[in-house]
């Protein structure tokens, strides 16, 4: 075999590997991380479309609480995704007091 007939298969390996392979590790990454980021107060998406917040939590189980008095628990694998964290709810909330406090300096110097 000569490295002319080897080229296509070398080629299409490439091919395969930055369209296929590589984005499917990086999704591959980024779900490992997220779950293993999860917290109390986060609130999130199961697979299957329940929405809730995170009660409890361990290695392999989520409590969520999905109104006042229901509360579920599900395996950690069942998140698809963090809709808002805890941390960040408080964060959203306490920008648009900096912004109106900036807006009322604004306001009294002209």
């Amino acid at each position: 075999m000569s490295a002319a007939s080897l080229l296509p298969f070398v080629l299409m390996f490439a091919v395969f590997y930055f369209l296929l392979i590589r984005p499917q590790q990086r999704k591959s990454k980024h779900r490992n991380s997220m779950l293993s980021s999860l917290k109390k107060g986060d609130k999130i998406v199961t697979i299957g479309g329940m929405h809730g917040t995170i009660l409890e939590i361990s290695d392999d189980k989520v409590v969520l609480r999905v109104n006042d008095s229901t509360k579920i628990t599900f395996d950690r694998s069942a998140i698809n995704n963090v809709t808002s964290t805890s941390a960040a709810t408080s964060a959203v909330q306490a920008a648009p007091v900096v912004e109106k406090e900036e807006e009322k300096a604004d306001n009294i110097k002209a």
